[in-house]
């Protein structure tokens, strides 16, 4: 297959799922909205999960694991919750099939259930129905779980990793004495999702508020990290939900309180998808395919050798394996490259794969006592003594890793605005596109209107707004917020 790629410039969208299948991350499932995740991309989720599981495990969280299924009857408990889901759910009505002579395989009739059952597009729900069980007293509290597990939601327009009919995420869903509590923990998770997305990912984030019509159904208040892809567009990466007492209220969940009150619970809910394989793509990538930033890239170090025979392998692998054998000490993760294949070809496809260093030796290298590096985030190839590797690859992958961060906040500062006035906002959002930090008088029908002429929407009121003698763009009354207006994924 080739592995040419369209140009970003030419169609983005196209060079996105390029890079996605080429690079061998993930195909199309056999259902309409279905994503098979390959080997290459699973490894890079499980890098992100696990960096992500170790970060709530260290603040108290732990792991459980709650059913797919949900009765029907759950979502009517709170209102807000399936009014924002109800389009989106998988319903299942039989529970088996049968063969039909002509027809073939058909549902079962006589298997029609009783209660239809949601496939779940969250866990909200489920959850509060097995907290009202768990929790009596203010010692059985905070209640503080997290669960690693798909979720179905029909989507109507899909795209690889980023919205897809199943996906993979984190849900965490705690329980709070106090609604002080219950805002601690959102913001205590949004500021490891920053650190996530910044430290690990290399994407740089806003953080903040989402506005009323862009919150979680059912929370009072959506806090949320927003980053720009390379197209200008926001990607949300990350949402932390207050979701107040409105959960407890509606499955009955009480706490006797240290003063022997019964007191509903205070809950919040949060979580991050295979969504953010599709940010580092959109925001590293470039005409040559992927550029995985060192933290979560599977292999941080590839080993392309350059040998013809039997005997030029055998002297590679001597001259080379010590060195190998000192970086995997280090927990570099190593892959040899010993395919009988053209260099130039092993070269690409380790571009496209967006290993951030390249290690080449052949026969030439190993009477110089040398080997040539190749930066993918460069496209800086340079020799380097063999007594130096050790010591200058673990160095070299920090300096990539801050390398890629950096380019992304410069790409970012470069592409956002800010103005006054609402001709150049529309001109901005119809040409170039990116962020506009503007005023907003707080008003939902004033950012419909917004939203309605421009395609753009409030992504998020950053913590570091300052609406101080500014005007809403649009109204022109004073400024309830200074906010971030983007197109978005």
């Amino acid at each position: 297959m080739s592995k040419k790629i369209t140009s970003q410039t030419k169609d983005y969208s196209t060079w996105y799922t390029d890079v996605v299948v080429k690079a061998g991350l993930a195909d199309y499932g056999p259902v309409k909205g279905t994503m098979v995740i390959k080997p290459y991309g699973f490894a890079l989720w499980e890098l992100v999960k696990d960096s992500f599981d170790q970060m709530i495990k260290e603040t108290g969280h732990v792991n459980a694991y709650f059913p797919l299924f949900i009765p029907k009857s759950f979502l009517a408990k709170e209102a807000d919750h399936i009014e924002g889901f109800a389009k989106e759910c998988a319903v299942v009505t039989h529970t088996r099939l049968k063969s039909d002579g002509e027809k073939g395989i058909v549902v079962d009739p006589e298997s029609k259930l009783d209660e239809e059952v949601i496939v779940r597009p969250t866990s909200e729900t489920v959850i509060w129905s097995m907290y009202k069980k768990w929790i009596q007293s203010y010692r059985d509290l905070p209640l503080l779980i997290n669960q690693w597990a798909n979720v179905v939601r029909w989507e109507m327009r899909t795209r690889l990793f980023l919205r897809t009919t199943e996906f993979l995420w984190q849900e965490g869903h705690t329980a709070h004495e106090s609604a002080d509590e219950a805002k601690k923990e959102t913001l205590l998770i949004l500021e490891l999702y920053r650190q996530l997305a910044e430290e690990y990912l290399a994407m740089p984030v806003h953080t903040g508020l989402k506005s009323e019509s862009e919150k979680f159904a059912g929370a009072d208040f959506t806090y949320c990290i927003e980053a720009m892809m390379k197209d200008k567009r926001a990607l949300q990466a990350g949402t932390s939900h207050n979701l107040g007492q409105n959960f407890a209220k509606a499955f009955g969940v009480t706490f006797q309180s240290k003063d022997n009150k019964e007191e509903f619970v205070y809950a919040t809910s949060w979580g991050v998808s295979t969504r953010l394989i599709g940010g580092v793509i959109m925001t590293h990538g470039d005409e040559k395919g992927l550029r995985l930033p060192p933290k979560i890239a599977p292999y941080q170090l590839v080993v392309v050798p350059i040998f013809k025979s039997e005997e030029d392998k055998k002297a590679i692998t001597k001259f080379i394996n010590p060195v190998l054998n000192e970086l995997k000490k280090l927990n570099i993760r190593i892959h040899e490259d010993w395919r009988k294949e053209s260099p130039g070809f092993k070269f690409n496809e380790w571009e496209m794969k967006g290993v951030p260093l390249r290690l080449e030796i052949g026969l030439r290298d190993i009477k110089e006592d040398n080997v040539t590096l190749s930066r993918r985030d460069k496209d800086q190839k340079f020799e380097i003594q063999k007594s130096k590797i050790v010591k200058q690859v673990p160095e070299l992958l920090d300096k990539i890793q801050s390398a890629l961060y950096k380019q992304a906040l410069e790409f970012r500062s470069l592409n956002t605005h800010k103005t006054k006035d609402y001709e150049e906002f529309k001109e901005i959002m119809k040409n170039n596109g990116g962020f506009v930090r503007c005023g907003w008088d707080g008003d939902e029908k004033t950012e419909k209107a917004i939203k309605d002429e421009t395609k753009a929407t409030i992504r998020v009121i950053p913590f570091d707004e300052n609406p101080k003698n500014i005007s809403c763009i649009y109204s022109g009354r004073p400024a309830k917020h200074e906010v971030i207006f983007a197109k978005a994924y």
